[in-house]
């Protein structure tokens, strides 16, 4: 008789408890998969990537201690070989390649239906990289051509990743302090991000740099924000 196959074990990482249940609750139908472990803060995270060992970790940015940018680089310093599928709300157009330049192995929004994430998460347990059509797309466009970054995209592309994380942010209407506190750094520290900014996106105003904020957007429809979203991942 063939021995069954050894369940791949999955570690949440999102700092909503309904998001949680809901993917636990999928995964769980699964008969390849299942949660190790769950966790919805930074430090948290850590804690059991360390205790639990999982085969994968599926992401959101948003932690209630910390940011997934952060996290990522922790992991791939500390265990650099473990896969990691961001799912967030924030546009994959501006996030999905500079994550996976930080060491991500996949991304998608949290429109994506249930069937799509556990879709993903076999795709980064075999090695290889789950994006959209329209990411994988851009992704060759960009590495084929010069000319294949355009608009809001390619003006943020010259971002550095604190300064997208801010500009983000900025964006989502958090004050200097909200963001300080949130990054773990002072208001005086985010005065030179802002200020970065401007420079970069060619701004010499506080008010331009707000119209700014309130009208980037790559794919022309309203973008979240980095902040404690209410985005939820369709578990239809």
């Amino acid at each position: 008789m063939k021995p069954a196959e050894k369940q791949r074990e999955v570690l949440i990482v999102d700092d909503h408890p309904l998001i949680r249940k809901g993917l636990c609750d999928a995964i769980g139908e699964t008969h390849d998969l299942k949660v190790c472990d769950e966790a919805g803060g930074l430090h948290e995270a850590l804690e059991a990537v360390a205790r639990r060992m999982p085969d994968m970790i599926l992401l959101d940015l948003n932690l209630k201690d910390g940011n997934g940018w952060d996290f990522i680089k922790r992991v791939r310093a500390e265990r650099g070989d473990v896969p990691i599928l961001v799912v967030s709300v924030c546009d994959e157009e501006i996030y999905a390649a500079r994550l996976l330049q930080a060491g991500a192995n996949g991304y998608l929004m949290k429109d994506a239906s249930i069937g799509q994430v556990i879709g993903a998460i076999r795709k980064v347990l075999r090695g290889d990289i789950a994006v959209s059509d329209a990411i994988a797309s851009r992704l060759i466009r960009t590495a084929t051509s010069a000319n294949g970054k355009r608009g809001d995209a390619a003006e943020l592309d010259r971002l550095s990743d604190r300064e997208l994380q801010v500009f983000e942010l900025l964006r989502g209407e958090k004050s200097n302090r909200e963001i300080a506190d949130y990054l773990g750094i002072s208001q005086k520290t985010i005065g030179t991000y802002k200020a970065r900014l401007m420079e970069k996106l060619g701004v010499r105003t506080t008010s331009e740099l707000m119209s700014y904020l309130q009208h980037a957007s790559v794919s022309g429809k309203d973008e979240p924000s980095t902040g404690h979203a209410t985005g939820a991942i369709d578990f239809q």
